[in-house]
């Protein structure tokens, strides 16, 4: 049969103890942020931006998107209209980057 071990109920005088200890380490903290010759590496995360810088990224996001979409139809109608498969394109791509 396994044995059940309760921990020992803590007494006032341990809570006491503890929360000075707790108390003092957060003080020391605090103290230490203050501290403006402080090397402490304080984790961050990515810089806060504003609302309208987000939408600002969304609208350029869209418009990228929005001219790919535009070339993209743009190329297949040229492609249907000169009758040139994509793998002739993609060949005429690498030899134009070639020459530069």
């Amino acid at each position: 049969m396994k044995q059940q071990t309760f921990a020992k109920p803590m007494d006032e005088r341990d809570k006491l103890r503890r929360f000075r200890e707790l108390d003092d380490a957060f003080g020391d903290a605090l103290r230490e942020l203050d501290d403006p010759d402080s090397q402490l590496d304080i984790p961050t995360g990515p810089p806060v931006r504003s609302l309208e810088e987000q939408d600002q990224q969304l609208d350029r996001q869209q418009d990228e998107a929005s001219r790919e979409l535009a070339f993209e139809r743009q190329l297949n109608a040229l492609m249907k209209e000169y009758a040139q498969s994509a793998e002739n394109v993609r060949e005429l791509l690498r030899a134009l980057y070639s020459l530069q």
